[in-house]
């Protein structure tokens, strides 16, 4: 049964939306307006240190910088992610990415679990929080998914240019249909939840205002991490039961 003191709750409903779709919106504040701001100071930071890397490039913050983690592994997310996952929860990865006005590059569409075969023993149970810096709209590049297609297994990729796209490859064109996506427009605070293995992409940003959002992976501890083992994981809660390498907080 659900307890009345968590921040945040999914519905019974919600859950089984997210299991047959593969994601679900969060009109709500994650987290809240101190919390919130600390963060974005940090971003603030890595963007102003980023060096020659682009502001879509800031992957892994959190292994230079252990402030991060406190949000990471907030007890008001982590309860957002056990509705999903179950309570048995390490915290994979996270990123910073970022779109600068007029020049931020597309996001091709793409499945996470691609990119990371031979990272687990199996994909399901894996979800990514996409928590907006800010505001995040069809203009700027929001994130947009294609409902259900976590189900599908892997897709077919072909080569794209990396000057205009975030990665190097995508799925090819006309293997699934475009005009079932689903634009998340969200506003700053608020988050999206998806499946690894869901088709999601992004237009570049041609508007005149930056759209950052900070994905956070977590993934159910029953599955084997089976990757670099120079990866490092974190113990976010519950039981460790495939007995993973993991850091505690």
């Amino acid at each position: 049964m659900k307890m009345e003191n968590k921040l945040h709750t999914l519905s019974q409903i919600e859950v089984d939306n997210y299991k047959k779709n593969g994601y679900h919106l969060l009109h709500k504040q994650l987290l809240d307006a101190n919390n919130l701001e600390a963060l974005t100071q940090i971003f603030e930071e890595h963007l102003a240190e980023k060096g020659a890397k682009l502001s879509d490039e800031l992957d892994t913050p959190h292994f230079r910088d252990p402030r991060l983690l406190k949000f990471l592994l907030h007890k008001d997310v982590l309860e957002l992610v056990q509705d999903i996952i179950g309570p048995n929860i390490g915290l994979f990865s996270s990123h910073f990415i970022s779109k600068d006005p007029h020049v931020g590059r597309r996001t091709p569409w793409h499945e996470d679990s691609s990119y990371w075969k031979g990272k687990f023993d199996s994909f399901d149970g894996i979800v990514t929080i996409w928590l907006a810096i800010d505001d995040s709209n069809l203009a700027n590049g929001c994130l947009g998914v294609i409902p259900g297609t976590h189900i599908n297994g892997f897709s077919e990729y072909e080569g794209v240019d990396t000057q205009s796209n975030t990665f190097s490859t995508e799925i090819v064109k006309g293997s699934f249909d475009e005009s079932k996506v689903v634009w998340f427009e969200i506003k700053r605070g608020e988050c999206s939840l998806h499946d690894a293995r869901i088709i999601h992409g992004a237009n570049a940003n041609t508007s005149s205002t930056r759209r950052c959002g900070y994905t956070m992976r977590y993934f159910n501890l029953n599955k084997k991490f089976t990757g670099d083992p120079q990866h490092l994981l974190w113990h976010a809660r519950g039981e460790n039961i495939a007995g993973n390498k993991l850091e505690m907080f």
